[in-house]
C-alpha cells in the first residue's frame, strides 16, 4: 500500500509541475481529395500518448502544450503525415490515399529499420496499446491470438512464466523458445514456470511495439538462438516530446476462477456404496447382515463412517444419515451435500498496476523515466505477488554526427508465497467434506479419534490424516510457503557516429543480469500418506548474466535514381554466465526457525554450480534496390562457440531473400487492386550445444559415513564431436491491398527443416551410464498463414470497423532421429509418453489404449467392460492442426470497441485430472447408475477375430467398477481429449474524453476503459478443464493434472496525460 500511495503522490506532484505549462487548443479538419471530410482519423503528439479522432465532420480539438510539437495524422487507407503546429491555432490536413505503397518502417535485425516493402520474409507488429488495456501481469499472455503461428502456454499463476513457440517444433531437445531482444539486446527467455521467464517481466507500459520475425529468414542475422524466431522489443522514448510530458496509467481488475470441475452432490466419500467402516480404517462392514451384527454387539447407535484412507467418492448416499466423520471424533453428524466445497476455496483475485512516466525532448536529445508497480492476488489465498520497474531512456546528439543513447531497466520482484500453482492439492476426494473443517485445520489436531468402538485407546491424528493421497490445500499454502526475491538489470548504451553522410558506425553494449533468491519451507507438522515429517528449510540463489557487445557499419546510398544500396557489417561477443548455490536443512529443531542452523547437520544439502560460455560473431547484409519497387537482401554470418569442439565451433549460415512490387513494376493497379507484392526468401540459422557437453564431468557426493568427501562421474557419457544444429527454411509469400488500402490480405508459406538436433539419448544402463550426448535428430516443419486485415465500415457521421483475422496451420513431422533409434522421450506421466518418432509429429501420446472397431467404437467384452490394448499405441498428438484468431474494433464519436476471439483447432490433451475425478465417482457423470448399475458404451464382438460381428453392449456392470477404466495410470485413453477451443480472450469499451473538456483542467488527454479478459468459452471438448491447462509448455505441453481454474478478469482501465 505504501508503494501505492507513493506513485500516486507522485503522480499529483507531477499534475501540478505540468498545470503550471503554457497548454492550448488547437483545432481543424482532416480531409481527402477523393473522399472529402474523414471522420475516424487519429490524430496524436508525436512521442506521446496524447490524441483525438476525428469527428463526422472530419473536425478535432487537441490540447497541446507548446508551439514545437510535431502532431502525427493518421487512418487506415491513407499515408500518415506529420506536421509541426508553430504558431497556428488552426491544422487543417488532406490526408493522401495509400496505394500501400508501403512506406512504413518496421524494426528487424540488430534495431534495423527496413520498409515493409522491402523485406522478403514475414513479420507481424504488434502495438504496445494492445498490450496494456486487457492486460495480465504477464505480457506474453497479452500475444494470444494476436500473431498467426504464435503459440502461448501458461498456468496463469500470479508472476508465472509462459512458453512461446512460433511455428511448431523445431528442436527434439525442448528448446523451441524464440530469442527475445529488447531495444536491440538479446535478454534471457529462460522458461521457469512459477518464476517467470524475461520477457513476462517487462513493463508492457514502457512497450512501443513489438516485432515478431518468423522463423529463420526473418532472424538469420541473429544466429544462434534464432531458428525459433525472434520477438523485437522496442520501448517507447521521449522523442518527439516538446516541454515536460506526464503519462499515468491505472488499471485495478478482479478475476474468478472461469472454467472448473463439475462435481456429484450425490454421494459420499468410500470406495464402494455397500462398505461401511467401523472406524474408518479397519473393521469392514459390507452385507446388511454384518451391520445388524456389528449394532448387536456395540448398540443401536453404534456409528458407522466410510473409509478415510481413501481418495473416492463411492460411498453412501448424502441423504442425511447420521455417521461419524472424521471432524466429529465419536459424535455421529448427518451426512449431507457440500456443494460449494470447491468453490470455497477460491478467493477473489486482485491485480491493481500503476504507472508514471515523464518524457521531455528539445533540439539535442530526449528522456522517458518510467516508474510502475503491480501487486497481485492471486485466486488462491495467501498467494501474492509483486513487480517495481524503473526504466530510463534518453539519446543526445553531442555533435551533428555523435549521438548517444542510453536504456536500462531495473525490475524488483518477489512473492512471500507463490503457492503451488499445480498437484493433487486440487483434486478433490470426497464429497461430503466441507471446507469449513479443512480452514480450520490447527482447531483438528486436538480431536480424539477412537480406532474401534469397543474401548481401544484412542489417537489423536494431524488434521490431514485421512488424506492418503492429498494434502490439504490450506496447509499448503499456510504451512509450506515457497517464496522468492529477484532482482533484474537489463540496459544498453550505445554510441551512433556518423563517418560520412551515408556510412555510420554503431558501437554497443548491452547486459541482462539477474539474481533470485528462492525459499521453499516445509513445516514441521507436514503429514503425507499418514507420515508425519519433521520439516525442512531450503534456500536456492540463481545468478545469471548475458551480455552482448557490438559494432555495426551501415551504409546507406542512392547510386543512381533508379538504384540504391542499404548494407551493414559488423561484429558481436556474446558472454553467458550461470551460478546455482543450493541448501537444504532437514530435520528441524524448533519449530517456525528457519536457518540453516536449526536443523540435524546430518540431513542437509549443499550444492553448487557454475556454467560459462562465450559466442563470437562477424556478420554482414546487403540489400539492392531497384526503382523502390525491387529489393534484393542478402546475409551472412559465422559464429565461434566455447560449446563446441574446436573442429567444430565455427558454423556459417547465410541467408538470401527478395521482395518485388508488382503493383509498380509492371502497372497492376486498378480501382480494385491497389497494392500487390511477392516475396521469396531462402535462409539458414545454426544453433551451439549446452556448456560442458564435450567432455565428461564430475559431480560430488558424500560418502556412505560421511567422513570422507566423493566425486562420482556424470552417468550421461559426453561427445566430443559435436556438431552445431543447423536450421535451413524457405518461404514464400504474396501481400495484396485492394479499395485504396481498406482491405489487405497477406499470404505465407514457409518450410523449414533442423538437422544435427543435439540430444541425450538413452543407452543400455549395463554400460555404466544412462545417456550419450549424440546429434540424432531432423524436424520438418510446413506451413501456410493468413493475415487480413481491413476497415470494411467507415461512415460520415464518425462510425467505423476495423478488423484483423489471422490463421496458420503447421505440419510437423520427425524425419530422423539416431541410427537403430525410431523414437525419443520428450516427457512422461503415469505411463503415458509424449515423444518423438519417425514419421510421426512431435509430441506424439504413445500408450495403453482400448480396442476399437472399424468404425471408432470401444469393443467390450462379454463381461461388460473394455477390452484394453495389450502393447502402448498412438492415442493422439498435442499439437494444434491450426490456430487464429479475430480482432474487431468499432468506434464512434470518442466510444471505442474492442473484441477479441482466439481459436485453436486439434491436439490432443492428456487431462489426467477429469480421469481421476471419473475413476474416484467425484465429477457429475459418475452419479448416474449408482444404484441399478450402467452399460458402457460400445460394441461386443460376437463373432470370431478373423470374422468379427459387431452389436451393441448390453450388459450391466457396476458405475464404480466401469469407470475405474477411466484410471489415467493404467488405462491412458480414457483420459486423453480434444484440446480444441474457441474463446472470447479479449473485450474492451473505452472512452475518449473530448480535448474541450479537457483543456480548461489542463490534461491533454484522458481516456477510461473497462476491460475483460477471458471473457467467454465459445466452444470446447474438455468436460472439466480448460483445454489450455497445459502443464508446462516445452516437451511436456499437452500434459495437464491438478492446474488452477482458468480464471475471468473484469477491471477498469484508467489513461491520461499532461
Amino acid at each position: 500500500m505504501k508503494q501505492n500511495l507513493l506513485l500516486w503522490v507522485f503522480c499529483w506532484c507531477c499534475i501540478g509541475l505540468t498545470a503550471q505549462a503554457q497548454s492550448r487548443l488547437l483545432k481543424g479538419t482532416v480531409s481527402s481529395p477523393t473522399e472529402g471530410a474523414l471522420p475516424g482519423v487519429n490524430v496524436v503528439i508525436k512521442g506521446t500518448n496524447t490524441g483525438t479522432t476525428t469527428d463526422s465532420k472530419g473536425q478535432y480539438a487537441l490540447s497541446i502544450p507548446n508551439d514545437d510539437v510535431i502532431v502525427t495524422f493518421s487512418s487506415i487507407g491513407f499515408a500518415t503525415q506529420e506536421t509541426k503546429v508553430g504558431n497556428r491555432s488552426t491544422l487543417d490536413i488532406a490526408l493522401q490515399s495509400d496505394e500501400r505503397a508501403l512506406s512504413e518502417v518496421v524494426v528487424t535485425a540488430f534495431g534495423i529499420k527496413k520498409e515493409v516493402k522491402a523485406l522478403g520474409y514475414g513479420v507481424q507488429e504488434i502495438k504496445g496499446q494492445q498490450l496494456t488495456e486487457a492486460r495480465t501481469t504477464n505480457v506474453v499472455n497479452s500475444l494470444s491470438g494476436k500473431v498467426a503461428g504464435l503459440r502461448v502456454s501458461s498456468n496463469g499463476g500470479p508472476g508465472s512464466g509462459s512458453t512461446i513457440q512460433i511455428r511448431g517444433a523445431s528442436s527434439v531437445s525442448g528448446n523451441n523458445q524464440p530469442l527475445v531482444v529488447v531495444d536491440g539486446v538479446p535478454i534471457q527467455q529462460t522458461f521457469d514456470k512459477q518464476f517467470g521467464s524475461g520477457l513476462s517481466e517487462i513493463n508492457p507500459d514502457n512497450i512501443q511495439e513489438l516485432t515478431v520475425l518468423k522463423g529463420p529468414n526473418a532472424a538469420a542475422l541473429y544466429g544462434s538462438r534464432a531458428a525459433n524466431g525472434v520477438i523485437l522489443v522496442t520501448t517507447k522514448t521521449g522523442a518527439g516530446t516538446k516541454g515536460l510530458g506526464v503519462e499515468v496509467n491505472s488499471n485495478a481488475t478482479f478475476e474468478r476462477p472461469w472454467v472448473k470441475p463439475g462435481f456429484q452432490n450425490t454421494y459420499g466419500g468410500g470406495n464402494g456404496y455397500r462398505t461401511w467402516y467401523t472406524d474408518g480404517w479397519s473393521g469392514s462392514i459390507t452385507t446388511p447382515l454384518e451391520i445388524s451384527q456389528y449394532r448387536a454387539a456395540y448398540g443401536p447407535n453404534a456409528p458407522l463412517s466410510g473409509t478415510e484412507g481413501t481418495d473416492e467418492s463411492w460411498g453412501a448416499p448424502m441423504d442425511g444419515r447420521l455417521v461419524r466423520q472424521w471432524w466429529t471424533g465419536n459424535e455421529v453428524a448427518p451426512l449431507t451435500p457440500q456443494p460449494n466445497n470447491y468453490d470455497e476455496y477460491w478467493a477473489t483475485g486482485k491485480t491493481f498496476t500503476n504507472n508514471v512516466a515523464i518524457s521531455g525532448a528539445n533540439d539535442k536529445g530526449n528522456f522517458r523515466l518510467s516508474i510502475g508497480r503491480l501487486d497481485q492476488q492471486g485466486i488462491m489465498y495467501y498467494n501474492d505477488f509483486h513487480r517495481n520497474n524503473f526504466k530510463f531512456n534518453s539519446g543526445y546528439n553531442f555533435t551533428p554526427k555523435l549521438s548517444v543513447t542510453l536504456s536500462g531497466e531495473y525490475i524488483k520482484s518477489g512473492s512471500k508465497n507463490r503457492g503451488y500453482t499445480e498437484g493433487q492439492q486440487f483434486i478433490w476426494s470426497h464429497r461430503h467434506v466441507s471446507w469449513a473443517q479443512l480452514r480450520d485445520y490447527e482447531s483438528y489436531q486436538n480431536i480424539s479419534i477412537n480406532r474401534a468402538v469397543a474401548g481401544k485407546p484412542a489417537d489423536t491424528d494431524p488434521p490431514n490424516w485421512q488424506h492418503t493421497f492429498f494434502t490439504n490445500p490450506y496447509f499448503t499454502q499456510l504451512r509450506l510457503p515457497y517464496g522468492n526475491d529477484k532482482d533484474r538489470l537489463v540496459g544498453n548504451i550505445a554510441l551512433n557516429y556518423k563517418i560520412l553522410p551515408s556510412l555510420s558506425l554503431l558501437i554497443r553494449s548491452g547486459t541482462d543480469l539477474w539474481t533470485d533468491t528462492r525459499i521453499n519451507i516445509l513445516n514441521f507438522e507436514r503429514v503425507r500418506n499418514g507420515n508425519s515429517t519433521p520439516g525442512s528449510y531450503s534456500e536456492e540463489v540463481l545468478r545469471r548474466q548475458e551480455t552482448n557487445s557490438d559494432f555495426i557499419f551501415t551504409f546507406n546510398k542512392s547510386i543512381t535514381s533508379d538504384f540504391s544500396i542499404n548494407a551493414q557489417a559488423g561484429g558481436i561477443a556474446r558472454q553467458n554466465y550461470y551460478k546455482r548455490n543450493y541448501l537444504r536443512v532437514g530435520q528441524l529443531v524448533v519449530d517456525g526457525l528457519y536457518n540453516a542452523s536449526n536443523a540435524n547437520p546430518s540431513q542437509n544439502v549443499a550444492e553448487s554450480a557454475i556454467e560459462k560460455s562465450q559466442v563470437n560473431s562477424v556478420f554482414g547484409s546487403v540489400e539492392f534496390g531497384w526503382r523502390n519497387a525491387l529489393f534484393l537482401n542478402a546475409t551472412a554470418r559465422n559464429d565461434w562457440s566455447s560449446t563446441l569442439p574446436a573442429a567444430a565451433r565455427s558454423y556459417f549460415y547465410p541467408s538470401v531473400s527478395v521482395s518485388a512490387v508488382l503493383s509498380e513494376l509492371i502497372n497492376l493497379q486498378s480501382s480494385v487492386l491497389s497494392f500487390a507484392k511477392v516475396r521469396a526468401s531462402l535462409a539458414q540459422v545454426g544453433n551451439d550445444a549446452d556448456p560442458y557437453q564435450l567432455l565428461q564431468t564430475f559431480r560430488s557426493s558424500t560418502s556412505w559415513n560421511g567422513s570422507v568427501p566423493e566425486f562420482y562421474e556424470n552417468t550421461r557419457i559426453a561427445n566430443s564431436t559435436l556438431k552445431p544444429e543447423i536450421t535451413t527454411g524457405t518461404e514464400l509469400g504474396l501481400d495484396l491491398r485492394f479499395l485504396k488500402g481498406r482491405l489487405g490480405l497477406d499470404l505465407t508459406y514457409y518450410d523449414q527443416t533442423s538437422r544435427n538436433q543435439i540430444l541425450g539419448v538413452e543407452i543400455s544402463k549395463s554400460s555404466g551410464y544412462n545417456s550419450r550426448i549424440l546429434n540424432a535428430g531432423r524436424i520438418s516443419n510446413k506451413g501456410l498463414e493468413v493475415v487480413l486485415t481491413g476497415s470494411p465500415v467507415r461512415l460520415s457521421n464518425g462510425f467505423s470497423w476495423e478488423t484483423a483475422l489471422n490463421f496458420a496451420r503447421n505440419r510437423n513431422r520427425v524425419l530422423e532421429l539416431a541410427e537403430g533409434l525410431s523414437t525419443y522421450v520428450l516427457y512422461t506421466r503415469q505411463g503415458l509418453n509424449s515423444e518423438a518418432r519417425v514419421g510421426q509429429p512431435y509430441g506424439t501420446l504413445f500408450g495403453i489404449g482400448f480396442e476399437r472397431a472399424p468404425d471408432g467404437q470401444i469393443i467390450y467384452g462379454t463381461n461388460g467392460y473394455p477390452v484394453v490394448s495389450t502393447t502402448p499405441r498412438i492415442l493422439g498428438n498435442v499439437q494444434p492442426k491450426w490456430t487464429g484468431g479475430w480482432q474487431n474494433t468499432f468506434s464512434f464519436k470518442g466510444i471505442v470497441v474492442s473484441a477479441l476471439v482466439d481459436v485453436r483447432y486439434g491436439g490432443s490433451l492428456f487431462d489426467e485430472g477429469t480421469g481421476t475425478g471419473r475413476w474416484t465417482g467425484q465429477y457429475a457423470e459418475t452419479a448416474l447408475g449408482r444404484e441399478e448399475g450402467i452399460i458402457g458404451k460400445g460394441v461386443v464382438n460376437i463373432g470370431s477375430a478373423e470374422q468379427p460381428n459387431y452389436v451393441p453392449n448390453t450388459t450391466i456392470v457396476p458405475a464404480n467398477a466401469l469407470y475405474g477404466y477411466n484410471n489415467p495410470r493404467r488405462y491412458h485413453e480414457a483420459a486423453i481429449f480434444d484440446a480444441s477451443y474457441v474463446k472470447l480472450r479479449e473485450v474492451t469499451l473505452g472512452y475518449q474524453i473530448p480535448a474541450v473538456l479537457l483543456n480548461k483542467i489542463k490534461i491533454r488527454s484522458a481516456k477510461i476503459s473497462l476491460v475483460g479478459r477471458n471473457v467467454l468459452m465459445l466452444f470446447k471438448n474438455t468436460p472439466h478443464i480448460d483445454p489450455e491447462a497445459d502443464r508446462y509448455g516445452s516437451n511436456s505441453q499437452g500434459f495437464a493434472y491438478g492446474e488452477l481454474p482458468s480464471s475471468r478478469s473484469m477491471g477498469v482501465n484508467l489513461n491520461f496525460s499532461f
